[in-house]
């Protein structure tokens, strides 16, 4: 099997958790190729958490830019546990209007966190001519080939309230997700009630999506269009389907929320995510035929593993490369904590002394095998220009845990408004040794 073979689905999503701070970015990675089946990575812990605005991550979204191969996490930026205690009234109306976002060439390393306020223009500023916008929730994107005359771009799609305190879906283009390359169009979806969370997919020239009704009591519905320009206000969408899986909760549209669409790579099959609120999480429903009356049906208790309280995110299809190097990557702890120690000559430089170091070390794996990987050591308080034996740390680089996961205020404070917030990493495996200058 090649490595450019398709192989796997990757989930980015949170988890919720109302006695911790859980409100990160989550992976998990499906058994081998079976979308049914999944495992979190990491040992179940984030693998990169918020240190910005409100400092939650709520309803993650994975997208990679076609021509580049870059990838993109997209995110609310809003946090509800032991937080902000303003309450959903605040938060949906008069609250952040910033998108998180982070980057990464092969989901394992990933650049710092960065945002977007989708209320601004270009400069950054507030921008008047754009729709008032009282948050930014549940980002999602699709790549149109022909968005202008410069290409292709992202059009981007989230909920946000109007100045009538209703609830509406908006959109904007993108092509590398800086607030330098943002536009705000406009409306996307407009309903009599409140509407949120839209996903959708493509198929052939026809566009679906699966969008939240808060106002009329259809719950969930699906819609869909052949319309080339589907963003834009002259696109006739048709609806097929209503209360979508609101048997998982007692047959309560209002309690099932953040869709989330993926196709079976080669078949046609698709499984559809729903949120059952407040902590059920992900349930399933699959369809055959998109374009049916009534496309989704539950699927059965047996016929899908997924650990509970995985909550409103999605998944991409990934190759059998960047499968087998997920799954290298979920290092778990270090075979031995010691590594060989080293001796360096007074005065020697730090690359002479890093190249004294061992220059890697092995771990165990979630899945119980053994992985090599490079260490990172922290010299920074040894003074090489006097003799003596300092015990020295390093990181394992290369693991998933070792993104930033975590933060800490400048005083200690775990607090989520405290002032100079650092991120680190919570999970990062560590090594040791004795560095002799002699």
């Amino acid at each position: 099997m090649s490595g450019t073979e398709p192989y796997g689905y990757l989930m980015v999503h949170f988890v919720e958790d109302p006695h911790g701070y859980r409100e990160k970015v989550h992976f998990s990675l499906s058994r081998g190729d079976d979308p049914t089946a999944w495992d979190r990575l990491n040992g179940g812990e984030p693998i990169l958490a918020s240190h910005l605005g409100t400092t939650g991550v709520r309803d993650p979204y994975l997208l990679q830019r076609p021509d580049t191969g870059r990838y993109y996490l997209i995110a609310t930026d809003l946090r509800v546990f032991g937080a902000d205690d303003a309450g959903w009234q605040a938060w949906a109306t008069d609250y952040s209007t910033a998108m998180n976002v982070w980057e990464s060439d092969d989901l394992i390393h990933w650049e710092p966190q960065r945002r977007i306020d989708v209320a601004c223009g270009p400069d950054g500023t507030p921008d008047p001519m754009l729709p008032h916008m009282g948050m930014m929730w549940a980002p999602e994107a699709l790549w149109v080939d022909e968005y202008d005359e410069a290409g292709g771009a992202f059009v981007v799609y989230w909920a946000s309230s109007g100045e009538d305190g209703r609830q509406r879906i908006l959109w904007g283009a993108t092509r590398d997700f800086t607030q330098e390359g943002w536009t705000t169009g406009g409306v996307l979806i407009d309903a009599p009630g409140d509407v949120i969370d839209t996903t959708m997919i493509r198929r052939g020239g026809r566009t679906y999506r699966v969008t939240k009704d808060n106002g009329t009591g259809r719950g969930l519905f699906m819609e869909h269009t052949d319309a080339r320009r589907w963003w834009l206000p002259g696109a006739a969408w048709t609806e097929t389907q209503r209360h979508i899986g609101a048997a998982y909760a007692g047959g309560d549209p209002g309690l099932v929320e953040g869709p989330a669409m993926f196709r079976v790579r080669g078949e046609d099959r698709w499984y559809l995510l729903v949120d059952v609120i407040p902590d059920v999480g992900y349930r399933p429903l699959v369809a055959t035929d998109l374009d049916l009356p009534e496309p989704w049906a539950l699927v059965g208790d047996g016929d899908f593993d997924l650990a509970l309280a995985t909550k409103h995110g999605g998944v991409i299809p990934l190759t059998r490369e960047r499968y087998d190097a997920l799954r290298a990557a979920d290092a778990a702890a270090p075979v031995s904590v010691r590594v060989a120690d080293a001796v360096v000559a007074v005065g020697a430089s730090t690359e002479e002394a890093l190249a004294a170091l061992s220059a890697t070390a092995e771990a165990t794996l979630h899945d119980g095998s053994v992985a090599t990987f490079e260490v990172e050591w922290d010299l920074a308080a040894v003074d090489l220009s006097v003799a003596g034996s300092h015990a020295v740390a390093g990181v394992l680089s290369g693991t998933l845990g070792a993104n930033l996961n975590d933060w800490v205020a400048a005083d200690g404070s775990r607090d989520w408004d405290a002032d100079g917030k650092t991120p680190r990493s919570a999970t990062a495996i560590e090594v040791t040794a004795t560095l002799t200058v002699d």
